[in-house]
């Protein structure tokens, strides 16, 4: 059976949406009055999602696709909904809002976040519909086995509490329940304490392939990666989401030509509670079993500058001058060859789009006038066809601000003004300080005229020294 014969559409998360079902490589969708309580049970067991919290027509959107034409009579213990019996249906459509809508509750109620994959961070933990942080201290490795084992990952590396403020409440776990109780939940009760619980598990699983998000399941058994063959494909599809890697796209088991040393997962011994590791099975095959996720891409750059020398700041983004031209790059670190960038524009009352390919994983966009319809939030989407699928990512959003001209005008004008200003000061100083030194030239060229008639006139300087000795010899 293929891995991918149900579906949610239009939900929040792979959990929820309305309900599909693919027979014959097309998708139908389901009536309430052909669906009970059961089916759904099936259907989140089937999706590797908890138990179904919500069942009614009309909440994910009308009917798009075909309707189903058999009612299912599922026992609530089947793997997959088509594993079901089923008994013929005279529907052919489904009344306005009577479309199966399915709100199945999330398979996790304890994370690690913070960290570089998912078997290490701060612990969360989901308590009465709500996440908060883990406060805790004295945990042992023993005891942090034990959310390892819940999230799937291997032993336990480290744990430590730090002391940490927190601005809302916190979730406590009493000491030593965790080895009593059957679920950590029942471990637990709200707490203003700040003892922030952090905790690293040895990596299990992972994706071998060209990015984390992508290629062939693999398991850490023993110390030694090997690639895994889960016969329920539905239960690696979930790896996605534990490898924060988006929701699954497609799962599918590939021949190779020749036997190769592979785990195998007993399905029966991992839905009994036990971890992955504990359910593999060194032996052989001439199968591998790989995985695609949705978040396979990166998120790709968003810069932007102006011929006015202004760029932009990471928060405040683009101050442009009206009439300027401006700039808009969007890039992306090489994974795949290929693809578009396009380049999306909203303001308060439109949106439009620009696309270009991918040169050297980059492209430019210019724009050679600033006005004020340019003013907004822009966003870089890189799109690629990879592996028979089309993937997206979108960067973070910038915006640009277009000044308005006559602000432009008025601060031309006064910058001008200042400058006369400037320069008509400065030549005002020139010239007077010339005709101050041409002043002092003046007289000083009088009194060294007026000297040199006195000497010719009475005799030399010597003579006229000589005069007035004796002239003061003689009145004594």
């Amino acid at each position: 059976m293929s891995p991918d014969s149900v579906r949610l559409l239009n939900g929040s998360s792979l959990c929820s949406g309305r309900l599909e079902v693919k027979s014959n490589q097309s998708w139908s969708s389901v009536c309430e009055a052909d669906f009970d309580q059961q089916d759904a049970e099936v259907v989140c067991r089937e999706l590797g999602c908890g138990p179904p919290s919500a069942l009614q027509g009309a909440l994910y959107g009308e009917v798009e696709a075909p309707v189903w034409s058999k009612e299912f009579q599922c026992g609530g213990h089947e793997s997959a909904l088509l594993d079901c019996r089923s008994s013929g249906s005279a529907r052919n459509s489904c009344s306005p809002g009577k479309a199966v809508g399915l709100t199945c509750s999330e398979s996790d109620d304890v994370r690690l976040v913070g960290g570089t994959n998912y078997c290490e961070g701060m612990m969360e933990l989901r308590h009465l519909g709500e996440w908060r942080t883990v406060s805790a201290f004295s945990w042992t490795l023993k005891d942090a086995a034990v959310v390892c084992k819940h999230l799937d990952c291997g032993s336990a590396v480290s744990v430590n509490s730090r002391l940490e403020p927190l601005n809302r409440p916190a979730w406590w776990i009493i000491y030593d329940c965790v080895h009593v109780r059957s679920a950590l939940k029942d471990c637990t009760g709200s707490s203003y304490h700040t003892f922030i619980l952090n905790i690293t598990c040895s990596e299990s699983v992972r994706l071998g392939g060209a990015s984390r998000c992508v290629g062939t399941v693999e398991l850490k058994h023993q110390g030694e990666w090997r690639p895994a063959i889960d016969y329920d494909l539905r239960k690696a599809a979930v790896l996605c989401k534990h490898l924060d890697c988006g929701s699954a796209v497609s799962a599918v088991i590939r021949p190779k030509s020749s036997p190769a040393d592979v785990l195998e997962i007993s399905s029966d011994c991992f839905q009994s509670g036990s971890t992955r590791s504990e359910c593999a099975t060194p032996n052989a095959s001439n199968y591998t079993l790989d995985l695609i996720c949705s978040d396979l891409l990166i998120q790709p750059n968003i810069h932007a500058f102006s011929m006015d020398g202004v760029s932009e700041a990471q928060q405040q983004g683009l101050q442009v001058s009206s009439r300027s031209n401006f700039t808009i790059s969007c890039s992306i670190q090489p994974q795949y060859p290929g693809g578009s960038f396009q380049l999306t524009f909203t303001s308060s009352n439109t949106t439009y789009s620009y696309t270009q390919p991918a040169v050297n994983h980059s492209a430019h966009f210019l724009f050679p006038a600033a006005e004020p319809a340019h003013q907004g939030n822009y966003s870089c989407v890189y799109h690629v066809y990879v592996f028979s699928h089309n993937f997206s990512s979108e960067s973070r959003l910038l915006s640009v601000a277009v000044s308005a001209p006559t602000v432009h005008t008025i601060t031309g004008v006064v910058l001008l003004l200042i400058l006369l200003i400037v320069i008509t000061a400065l030549y005002f100083s020139w010239k007077a300080s010339r005709e101050q030194k041409l002043r002092r030239k003046e007289n000083t060229d009088v009194v060294y005229y007026n000297y040199s008639d006195h000497g010719a006139e009475g005799g030399s300087a010597e003579d006229e020294s000589h005069r007035l000795k004796g002239a003061h010899l003689k009145s004594n």
